[in-house]
């Protein structure tokens, strides 16, 4: 990837960060006004609650950024999975109206596969726009491969297949959008570790896949 190329990618995924922190954000100042001119014990008291849960989804979003896009220097090489479940699970919990079933036969997972999975995680939520399930399924074979499995099942799957396309490291046509830049990014990285990403979408699923081979 060249300079220019880079340069697009990190502004897209800056534009995406921003675009899913402007919600709970503007709930935070929303809910600061609101308590400077209130007085009504009990609407003070909602105000708190509106703050106390526009702070913690802020921080939650922050931290899966963090990891699934940014260098996260405060982790090794290798990631203890239940990093990436709790962030998960903290997205889902937003989301309401999706369950969501692990399968993780390893305790941890080197850095680059946990940008896939959460990065999967994230478009297959998005994907469940009325609710349903999501399976996330992780394997980590020492010396062979990881092989990361998530599924999104539900009454209406939204899925851009150029979105899959940018997964499969292909260029949707028209370049990189904030939609595709972070299904592009994930697919750099599984090729720099040799591997690659796939989708299937059925009717009423959307299923993605990653092999990244352990060198």
């Amino acid at each position: 990837m060249n300079d220019t190329a880079s340069t697009e990618l990190a502004s897209l995924l800056c534009s995406r960060l921003c675009h899913d922190l402007l919600s709970p954000v503007g709930a935070l100042s929303n809910g600061l006004e609101l308590l400077a001119d209130e007085t009504d014990p009990e609407m003070r008291r909602r105000c708190f609650e509106l703050l106390d849960q526009s702070a913690r989804i802020s921080a939650d979003k922050l931290r899966f950024f963090r990891l699934a896009f940014g260098a996260a220097g405060g982790f090794g090489e290798m990631v203890p999975v239940e990093e990436p479940r709790q962030l998960i699970e903290a997205l889902v919990g937003d989301a309401k109206r999706i369950e969501i079933n692990w399968a993780l036969a390893t305790k941890e997972l080197p850095k680059g596969a946990v940008k896939v999975l959460l990065n999967m995680a994230q478009i297959a939520l998005d994907a469940l726009v009325r609710g349903g399930t999501l399976d996330i399924g992780a394997e980590n074979r020492p010396g062979e491969a990881v092989e990361i499995v998530v599924r999104a099942a539900g009454p209406k799957i939204a899925f851009d297949e150029v979105i899959g396309e940018a997964l499969e490291g292909g260029m949707p046509e028209g370049g990189l959008t904030s939609r595709t830049a972070a299904a592009h990014m994930v697919s750099l990285v599984a090729k720099q570790a040799g591997g690659g990403l796939q989708f299937h979408r059925g009717e009423g699923t959307l299923v993605l896949g990653a092999v990244l081979p352990r060198v």
